[in-house]
């Protein structure tokens, strides 16, 4: 499979290459940084960056997102400029900010794991399900937001049918499997669909169960995954932000995070099993 041209290489410290969009937006923070007489190293303390951090994202290879924009924007002078520049940047409806270049690299991956301790991964989601956790957005959102975002994750979960040759593995919490979002028929849907896409050839569900002793991925959620160049990316998030690493040693790391939680995990077809007593018991 052909690179799109926004990843058709890597930048200078392992950033991926992005968009004209997102360069034109780094050009426009470092030309108001410049203007108001800042270093890199300067304007990097008062976003709480590295100064090459600040580099990347003035040189395009790597997203803004809104807590650095309102960081900037106090640095800046508080003109709004920035805010209006960023509302700009080339987006994909229905994305966080964050998560943007993620979702353009998972359309290349020949390999994609993923970790959830607080609601189900949005490529095993229902509809229903979608539906219900996106309720709960604070902000509330309204029916065309609502909509789009749904939509947007209605959309990604082709890959799980576009991408055969593609090898998906994920690891669920026991509780986010016994909650009851949007109530027991929406959780009944649900695990069917988790069920449902548990079934193909390429894809492996496994439960970390809630009685466990060891949990190598305290840390929070995870997503890793491998191109067919053999490069490998990972993805964390958290409130109101997310973060694609890039770094070699850090990708190590978090991939034997993963690889051992593999091994604490029930094993994909005893997980079968409890999904099974699971959707039964509601």
């Amino acid at each position: 499979m052909e690179h799109s041209a926004e990843w058709a290489s890597q930048g200078q410290g392992g950033e991926p290459e992005s968009s004209d969009s997102m360069r034109t937006f780094g050009g426009f923070v470092q030309g108001l940084r410049e203007h108001v007489g800042l270093s890199r190293e300067q304007f990097g303390e008062r976003v709480h960056m590295s100064k090459h951090s600040v580099a990347s994202i003035e040189l395009g290879r790597r997203l803004a997102d809104e807590r650095f924009v309102e960081l900037a924007e106090a640095a800046l002078g508080n003109t709004g400029a920035l805010r209006r520049a960023f509302g700009k940047v080339a987006r994909q409806p229905g994305f966080a900010s964050w998560f943007r270049l993620w979702a353009r690299l998972e359309k290349e991956a020949v390999r994609l794991d993923t970790y959830e301790c607080r609601i189900l991964p949005g490529l095993l989601q229902s509809e229903a399900y979608a539906r219900a956790a996106f309720s709960n957005n604070i902000p509330l959102l309204n029916d065309d937001e609502m909509e789009a975002q749904v939509q947007a994750r209605m959309e990604r979960q082709r890959l799980l049918t576009e991408l055969p040759h593609t090898s998906f593995s994920f690891i669920i919490d026991e509780a986010v499997l016994r909650s009851r979002l949007g109530g027991d028929d929406v959780m009944r849907g649900a695990l069917d669909h988790v069920l449902q896409c548990g079934a193909k050839r390429n894809v492996d569900v496994q439960i970390m169960p809630m009685n466990y002793q060891a949990h190598a991925c305290l840390s929070g959620p995870l997503q890793l995954l491998e191109t067919q160049e053999g490069k490998r990316y990972a993805y964390a998030e958290g409130q109101q932000h997310g973060r694609l690493v890039a770094d070699v040693k850090e990708v190590v790391i978090l991939g034997r995070r993963y690889a051992t939680l593999r091994s604490q995990a029930v094993s994909p077809e005893d997980s079968v099993s409890l999904l099974e007593r699971m959707r039964g018991a509601l």
